[in-house]
């Protein structure tokens, strides 16, 4: 049989302790997750101390275009993540590399033409975006044609080829390649915006700092599975194949949730901030920051679920049902647990963390510690939220998934800006986020325990892909 993964990081799905296996997978996973906000926070940080208001805005609606790139990652590298972990535990090397292959040619086809239609469509896309300000206009569509036209694929296939190398328990060597990115963004904004670049460009400076680094991170990548080739040490495939559908309809199932629920997060941003564009550029620039230093608690808890996703997708194909459920507990509570903490920080000092990013002082300054108090709360709901998705698309369950990221993303939060904003015109836009994920972590609930009864305590069986 074709060797599909190192003996000893097949011990670490299988074998070792189950603490173990979750501090491992989950821990370099949540601190590149860490490094990736950070770098997303830099533009912001760095032209907050030295630009206008209209610059971070600017900088700010351009977020859900960019993020649309995570979403197409998503759809193929958590997809793959799925499939081949469980193609791991079900002794089927093909597969590993049939969806490894699909994944990496998916992504870049699929940025590809994401990234032309922007180019062919940039101002209407910056008016979409609620950049259509006098004053916003043109630096955001710099900003868009620097990070997302020129620089889409290279940002999505980054991110697809840390999921790949996650499937089969590198977290590290991942982790290690989304950090080179975020780190080299952090060294370049400064360089480039105080150094290289003149007063008044700093939105334009930290669009190529963004761009030089997701290119730096793409080669790490890149190198690294040829390492891995030549080594003989993995199972994964970057050379077109020939697709058998069960495995391309595994993946796109598998991924579709999390390329969804990115997908309705970003439509909820741009709605969110077309709705406070009638509020002012102040409550504008306010949301950016707020969003950007909330993001901070669901990275951790996305790491966490990503991290762990390997070790559930392997445990479940295996038949290791206890190994599963003891996953589950541990990664679902610390991930709800470090949310708590998260809320708390953003409670109390939520003044200090938005003046971090905001050095102009003012109105934006107040309402953005006012929308970041309102968005933390939901924090604690929304981690058990992402972990109830993480274990469904972990086990197949991809239906389960996909109605619990409708629900949190698109189906509940944009209907409750609107219903809210009619007795609380600024704040009632805001609230829609955490009352939605207090519902869906209801749900959440509901449906992980009719799992459990119907399928978990069952008899263990060898599953397929």
């Amino acid at each position: 049989m074709a060797h599909t993964i190192p003996s000893s990081k097949e011990h670490l799905f299988s074998a070792a302790p189950v603490t173990e296996a979750v501090v491992r997978l989950a821990l370099p996973t949540i601190v590149s997750q860490i490094i990736l906000v950070l770098y997303n926070m830099a533009d912001t940080f760095f032209i907050g101390r030295r630009g206008t208001d209209a610059m971070i805005t600017a900088a700010a609606v351009c977020m859900p275009a960019f993020m649309f790139l995570s979403a197409i990652s998503n759809l193929f590298g958590i997809g793959a993540v799925g499939v081949i972990s469980r193609a791991i535990g079900a002794r089927q090397p093909e597969k590993e590399k049939e969806a490894s292959s699909f994944a990496f040619w998916g992504c870049f086809a699929a940025a590809g033409i994401y990234s032309l239609l922007c180019w062919a469509f940039l101002t209407p896309c910056v008016n979409v975006l609620g950049g259509g300000a006098a004053s916003v206009y043109p630096l955001a569509k710099e900003y868009l044609l620097l990070t997302v036209v020129c620089g889409g694929i290279l940002t999505a296939e980054n991110t697809l080829m840390g999921h790949l190398i996650r499937a089969e328990g590198r977290s590290v060597a991942a982790s290690v390649g989304i950090g080179l990115g975020g780190v080299l963004n952090i060294l370049l904004d400064p360089l480039f915006m105080f150094v290289i670049f003149p007063r008044g460009q700093e939105v334009r400076a930290a669009a190529l700092a963004t761009l030089c680094s997701n290119a730096a991170a793409f080669v790490y990548f890149f190198l690294y599975y040829f390492r891995l080739k030549r080594r003989k040490t993995t199972g994964l495939s970057l050379k077109p194949r020939r697709l058998t559908k069960p495995v391309v309809t595994a993946v796109l199932a598998t991924g579709t949730p999390a390329c969804l629920m990115t997908l309705c997060e970003n439509l909820s941003y741009v709605i969110l901030d077309n709705l406070m564009a009638y509020n002012g550029i102040p409550a504008q620039a306010g949301i950016g920051v707020a969003k950007k230093v909330n993001m901070l608690a669901h990275c951790m808890v996305r790491g966490m679920s990503q991290g762990v996703l390997p070790l559930i997708g392997y445990t479940w194909a295996a038949g290791m049902r206890d190994r599963m459920r003891k996953a589950v507990r541990l990664s679902a509570g610390a991930s709800v647990g470090l949310a708590v903490v998260c809320m708390a920080v953003s409670l109390v000092f939520a003044v200090p963390l938005v003046r971090l990013f905001n050095h102009g002082g003012g109105l934006s300054v107040q309402l953005g510690a006012h929308f970041l108090r309102i968005l933390c709360v939901g924090g604690p709901f929304s981690a058990w939220a992402y972990s109830c998705i993480s274990i469904f698309q972990g086990v197949n369950e991809n239906r389960r998934s996909l109605v619990l990221a409708l629900m949190r993303k698109g189906v509940l939060d944009i209907p409750m800006m609107f219903l809210l904003r009619i007795p609380f015109p600024l704040s009632g836009i805001v609230a829609a986020t955490p009352v939605t994920d207090g519902v869906v972590c209801l749900a959440a609930a509901i449906l992980y325990v009719r799992f459990v009864r119907r399928k978990v305590t069952a008899e263990p069986v060898f599953e397929d892909v």
